[in-house]
């Protein structure tokens, strides 16, 4: 599965690349895909990656995006995934009983207007030293992705992430649409 394409999915981001190579997500680690999205590419990926000694949490707030996603993780034999019904928009809703080495938010700030209370549950989750990688969509990137008006300036998720109490450790060119930021937990 790993080498298939998906349009529209890993066609315009690469999941292993980027979980594995940029974050550099080790072996044993807890991490959560906030906002997973029904085809949990990146929630399959990290599960992957993290092996039988870590863990995935696959979080969102549709209960048959979950379910997807779950079926996905069961029919590659992947036993280290768990759903977690949330709204990332309250803090403290997600109901993650560990702190988490790492998190992602990939595609999911520009589908709300509460980019504050989204990034703030994101640092909430995190242990010390944890790191959110954010993936979103640039302001022009043609005619695919969202509409303009949707779409977030890097330097705004910087200033919220900062808000939030994260520090920015990189900035990187997540594909041909996209950019990515790395923030760490202090």
């Amino acid at each position: 599965m790993d080498n298939q394409r998906y349009a529209g999915g890993n066609e315009l981001l690469d999941a292993q690349y980027l979980l594995k190579d940029i974050l550099e997500i080790p072996f044993g680690s807890h991490v959560a895909d906030l906002g997973c999205g029904s085809m949990g590419y990146f929630v399959l990926q990290a599960a992957k990656l993290v092996g039988d000694k870590g863990r995935v949490y696959a979080c969102d707030i549709l209960k048959d995006v979950l379910s997807a996603v779950s079926g996905k993780a069961r029919q590659e034999g992947l036993i280290n995934v768990k759903t977690v019904w949330t709204n990332l928009e309250i803090v403290g809703a997600t109901k993650i009983d560990e702190p988490l080495d790492y998190a992602f938010l990939i595609n999911t700030l520009f589908q709300s207007t509460k980019h504050a209370e989204i990034l703030a549950e994101a640092a909430r989750l995190l242990k010390p030293e944890g790191k959110l990688l954010v993936v979103e969509w640039r302001a022009s990137s043609g005619p695919i992705g969202p509409a303009a008006d949707l779409r977030i300036a890097k330097e705004t998720i910087e200033d919220l992430a900062q808000a939030a109490g994260l520090a920015k450790i990189k900035d990187f060119e997540a594909g041909t649409s996209h950019y990515g930021l790395i923030f760490q937990k202090p």
